[in-house]
């Protein structure tokens, strides 16, 4: 009688587990995608990197805390990206605009502006 009942017991976990799983299906595929799923690189990336770079470079001491694309400018011969950078260099914080000039076609680097701001 026991077994009987142990033996109905199992019949019915192995019925309820197997609906359980059935109502989650998992697809490993599909779940790597969605975790790890590629955002498009923005049209800015290349100069942000050049950005950071060039104010690492001018600003050795201080830390790059927080980063901004302000916009970019479109002109037939020229074309020009903006940053924001706030940087800490000590107790010191304050923003850096830095703005990027290059030829709109080759890409070339035409000019690099840096200013300061406190805000």
């Amino acid at each position: 009688m026991k077994l009987n009942i142990l033996v109905k017991y199992f019949i019915i976990f192995i019925i309820s587990f197997t609906t359980l799983c059935s109502m989650f299906p998992v697809n490993s595929s599909n779940a790597r995608n969605i975790e790890y799923e590629q955002k498009p690189v923005p049209a800015y990336a290349k100069w942000g990197s050049l950005a950071m770079k060039e104010t690492k470079q001018k600003y050795p001491n201080a830390q790059i805390i927080d980063y901004l694309h302000v916009g970019r400018i479109v002109n037939p011969n020229s074309s020009s990206e903006t940053f924001k950078l706030w940087l800490r260099e000590g107790q010191r914080e304050f923003g850096v605009y830095i703005t990027i000039e290059f030829d709109t076609k080759t890409e070339k680097l035409l000019r690099l502006t840096f200013k300061e701001t406190s805000r």
